[in-house]
């Protein structure tokens, strides 16, 4: 018995394979335990609570910590043994590559997790996934990027020449793509600072329009007159943009003529009277009235007022609906809006 186990075969012995047979099946069976019992009952403690952090938590645990266990029993199991040059060194560069893959895949599902914390109060959800998938995208390529560098370095090969020459090159190509880049910057600033979001109705200059795609390099909006125009986010970050969607109130300035036969009693009254119909307009409210200015054929009045909200539409309705009731107040106090006119007073002489 005890020459069976002394057996040597490939430079170990019977013993020093079942030792390592020993040690794969107990991690294993550490790896099943954990994956069985412990993961279900953290899977059903995250999905009672609220809060998507846990969640992350558990599928990061299940996607990576139970592969390093099943590949870290693997890798004990067989230093136990003694291993060709060759072989040992191939264990070591895959145990590195998955460790590398494992903590990208970490580091990226945390960095998604935080945008998508940022964005959680953000109510255009459509728009926002958009911009949060090439965010994202362009990250992970980041990312994987440097990963692929540090993996390299770590498998011993020369890399400082190639990043030398990277460097030159890369020098080289920010010179050449310079505008490229204030795009791509001033996409990471639309992005976190949100002057405006797909939906939004904004103006730039003297170009109206709503907000269709915000893209790495370029943003487009759809005018009123149905073309497509489309910015570089580096002319949108410099100019001065007017978002009309975040506009809590829109204030109404307007002005009414009357002639100057209208008695002083019923100038009096015409602020009561607008005052009056303004504030019985579903979501207006009056500001000022006055008696303003004499003009050249009428007696001015300026009012001013607010409309609650930002669209469009409802502003109009609203200051029809303004409108027409002045006219119907004015007709029944038989106050005469003025016009243009022009009174010629001829003097007969002898």
């Amino acid at each position: 018995m005890q020459d069976t186990l002394n057996f040597s075969l490939l430079g170990n012995t019977v013993i020093s394979y079942l030792t390592s047979l020993a040690i794969l099946i107990t991690g294993l069976i550490v790896a099943y335990v954990l994956k069985k019992h412990v993961l279900s009952r953290l899977k059903k403690w995250a999905e009672s609570t609220k809060t998507p952090l846990d969640d992350l938590l558990v599928s990061a645990f299940e996607k990576a910590l139970l592969p390093v266990l099943y590949f870290g029993a693997l890798y004990l199991s067989l230093h136990t043994l003694k291993l060709s040059t060759i072989f040992a060194r191939y264990l070591q560069i895959a145990a590195m590559v998955l460790l590398t893959v494992l903590v990208v895949r970490a580091i990226t599902a945390a960095i998604n997790y935080a945008l998508q914390s940022h964005l959680s109060n953000v109510t255009d959800s459509s728009g926002t996934q958009k911009q949060l998938k090439g965010m994202s995208g362009l990250i992970n390529i980041i990312i994987w990027l440097l990963a692929l560098v540090f993996l390299l370095d770590n498998l011993g090969v020369k890399i400082s020449a190639v990043v030398a020459g990277l460097g030159i090159g890369g020098i080289a190509v920010a010179l050449a793509a310079q505008a490229v880049l204030g795009d791509l910057f001033s996409y990471f600033v639309i992005f976190f600072d949100k002057p405006f979001e797909v939906g939004d109705f904004i103006m730039v200059d003297d170009k109206l329009g709503v907000v269709e795609h915000v893209g790495i390099k370029t943003t487009r909006l759809r005018s009123l007159g149905g073309e497509l125009l489309v910015f570089s986010n580096t002319d949108l970050t410099n100019s001065r943009v007017h978002n009309y969607k975040k506009m809590e109130r829109r204030r109404v300035l307007f002005s009414v003529g009357v002639t100057y036969q209208t008695t002083s009693a019923k100038l009096r009254i015409i602020p009561q009277i607008v005052k009056d119909i303004i504030e019985a307009q579903q979501g207006a409210t009056f500001d000022r009235g006055h008696f303003a200015s004499y003009g050249d054929f009428s007696l001015n009045f300026d009012f001013v007022y607010f409309v609650t909200g930002w669209d469009y539409n409802t502003y109009m309705d609203t200051h029809q609906a303004v409108n027409l009731a002045i006219y119907d107040a004015f007709e029944k106090q038989k106050i005469d809006f003025a016009y243009p006119t022009q009174t010629v007073y001829v003097n007969k002489g002898d």
